[in-house]
């Protein structure tokens, strides 16, 4: 059981607080709950593209990385489709400056022509090293553009294509910080060696007097139910053949969600997993196999993907998969073998729950969910998944009609 209090200040920014007395560390972590998802379908990657402009300097402090390093502290920050989130990480004594800087630069971030270019050609440069250069980096490109087809998931967090990010302006940037970048859609998260009384005062200092702006009001468009399977085939530069099939599951605070969480252990978590022992181990199919979802907060993708062995056939390797689906749909498992996953995935939670800082992002996020403390009911919703539902929601989502399939050809 987590402890942790929680205010909010007269903004509307939410702060929670959990004390923790084992550290000498202090963690200020602050999620903005703006992801790729509240993009323009015509001007994406703004929010990843923000995640690197929030390094560029605020108009009273020019440079955010010397004042931090100075006290002792170290900082980063990520990006997904439903949220961003920055977090700062110092010697509990020295929290101060993490406020200090946080609050500046949500209150007055340094926008300029020279800092827009500098941080556009950074995101560019990633886009074509990971995206348009690498082997198989254009698979989710693909593959969400095919399981998606109003839902903004369809695309990456780093955009739908560079265009959008080379042909970004001052204005449109100003605009996007605007809308998301302000107190009453942020959740402040301060742990380690701190009192809430503390935090509640350099909160009040340093984020009471920033203007409140306006919630985002989300009106995200719901996915219609598949009813076809849908396939692509793709020929390229990739040392083997792969093969991925993605499949619809439930959205974040539903059963379901939990019920796919220990789906793909029971399918691809590590050596012992089903599809690596029948399909690497004895079959010889694959290379190496996976099983795995995004935790995304909307409807997300459950995902089986696959490296072939040279000279495997990909009709044989998709069928093989098929069979492993099909046992699941048909026998489903044991007490015993879900007993066994539910215990790994307590205890990958616990060691998880070790650091503070994890500690503060995972708060963040069920605030963000709409309560910090579903954090602490977290493991007893998986405990709660039974072998029924494991064979009602097996057959549920592997059900062909919910299935897109991307053979990924080598031409080497």
């Amino acid at each position: 059981m987590i402890q942790f209090e929680k205010f909010t200040l007269s903004n509307g920014l939410r702060v929670i607080v959990h004390e923790d007395n084992t550290t000498p560390m202090a963690v200020v972590n602050i999620m903005y709950d703006v992801g790729a998802r509240d993009e323009n379908p015509e001007k994406t990657g703004f929010a990843h593209l923000f995640e690197h402009l929030m390094f560029g300097g605020s108009i009273n402090i020019e440079d955010y990385e010397t004042p931090l390093q100075m006290a002792g502290g170290e900082n980063n920050a990520y990006t997904s489709n439903d949220l961003t989130n920055y977090y700062v990480q110092l010697p509990a004594e020295n929290i101060e400056t993490a406020f200090w800087l946080e609050s500046d630069r949500m209150l007055s971030l340094a926008f300029s022509e020279k800092s827009l270019e500098v941080q556009r050609k950074v995101v560019c440069e990633e886009f074509k090293e990971h995206y348009i250069n690498k082997p198989y980096g254009d698979v989710w490109f693909k593959l969400r553009e095919m399981a998606y087809k109003v839902h903004p998931y369809r695309w990456l967090t780093i955009g739908k294509e560079l265009s959008h990010i080379e042909n970004a302006t001052l204005a449109d940037v100003k605009a996007f910080f605007a809308a998301h970048y302000n107190p009453s859609n942020a959740i402040m998260v301060v742990g380690g060696r701190v009192k809430t009384a503390q935090v509640r005062e350099l909160a009040e200092k340093w984020f009471g007097d920033i203007p409140s702006g306006k919630k985002w009001d989300r009106h995200t468009p719901e996915e219609p139910a598949q009813t076809a399977p849908r396939r692509e085939v793709v020929h390229a530069d990739v040392p083997l053949d792969a093969i991925y099939k993605v499949y619809h599951m439930d959205q974040r605070l539903s059963h379901g969600y939990y019920v796919a969480d220990l789906i793909t252990e029971i399918l691809g978590g590590g050596g012992s997993s089903r599809l690596f022992q029948t399909l690497v181990k004895e079959k010889k199919l694959f290379s190496n196999i996976d099983c795995y979802h995004f935790g995304t907060v909307d409807k997300g993708l459950l995902t089986i993907e696959g490296k072939l062995v040279k000279g495997v056939k990909m009709e044989e390797a998709e069928a093989a998969i098929e069979e492993e689906l099909e046992k699941l749909k048909r026998d489903g498992i044991s007490e015993k073998e879900l007993t066994k996953v539910k215990n790994k995935t307590e205890s990958a939670i616990a060691f998880e729950d070790m650091s503070v800082m994890t500690r503060c992002n995972n708060l963040a996020f069920y605030e963000l969910l709409g309560d910090a403390s579903l954090f602490n009911s977290d493991r007893e919703k998986y405990f709660s998944v039974t072998v029924d539902d494991v064979l009602n929601y097996s057959r549920r989502y592997f059900d062909v009609n919910n299935s897109s399939t991307l053979c990924y050809y080598s031409k080497l």
